[in-house]
């Protein structure tokens, strides 16, 4: 077994070359994610940002950017621009917009197809992430073929934001999440293309929660938990009133 060197993320410019070698052991199996290129035996930066990875297998540079670049099994927040009889049209907020097939929902069939408006939001996966081919998605697990939260989006508050701060949410400790977590009841979806689907049974909280993880981005655990009881002390004042 060949010996490993322990991965600190650092800074990477565009057109930098990366040696992912080092750092994996000789079972594991490297996915290279958005902000990477593998091409002729090496792998090159193609934006810039941070270089950071899970579990020395998958890798990605994580930035502040806004436009989405669909990668594979990446799961994202879309909104319906148009239909036909056989698949709708997603804005994903890439350079292109995505395919959805009217049959890439659990238990669709030819005659029970879903009947998604114009306007509605929808979690799915991407399914087909290629530059020279419109992205697909598919609104079921790639492993079990079930709907696992995928599907329409009913009701609640859409916002967008960096796609670093989408990554850093769907982590199960994310400081923010878990504070909002511990003092108002809500339902969410990340999308790694930059958006946050958020939803409660308060118009008002729903508005407080949204403007809350936009803020958060750049604060510390420490002053997060700070906002967020300030945020409580003003949702109890406004139920007072």
């Amino acid at each position: 077994m060949s010996e490993t060197t322990e991965f600190q993320p650092y800074a990477i410019l565009p057109g930098e070359t990366i040696s992912l070698d080092k750092y994996k052991n000789d079972k594991d199996v490297i996915k290279i994610g958005p902000g990477l290129l593998h091409e002729k035996q090496q792998v090159t930066a193609i934006k810039a940002g941070t270089l950071k990875n899970h579990n020395n297998q998958k890798w990605w540079i994580d930035s502040s950017q806004r436009r989405y670049v669909p990668s594979l099994n990446e799961h994202v927040i879309g909104k319906i621009i148009a239909k036909t009889q056989d698949y709708f049209r997603v804005d994903i907020g890439s350079a292109h917009s995505a395919l959805l097939s009217t049959l890439a929902f659990e238990g669709a069939t030819k005659r029970n197809k879903p009947n998604l408006e114009i306007g509605a939001l929808v979690y799915a996966r991407v399914s087909l992430a290629n530059k020279d081919m419109e992205p697909e998605l598919e609104c079921i697990s790639a492993t079990t073929g079930k709907a696992n939260g995928f599907g329409e989006l009913k009701d609640g508050f859409l916002i967008k934001c960096s796609l670093g701060l989408c990554r850093s949410l769907l982590n199960p400790n994310t400081p923010i999440l878990t504070a909002l977590g511990e003092h108002f009841a809500f339902e969410t979806a990340v999308g790694m293309n930059g958006r946050v689907w958020i939803n409660t049974p308060d118009i008002s909280n729903t508005i407080l929660l949204s403007n809350a993880i936009k803020n958060s981005e750049f604060l510390s655990a420490k002053e997060i938990k700070q906002m967020v009881k300030e945020l409580v002390k003003q949702s109890e004042d406004d139920m007072e009133l």
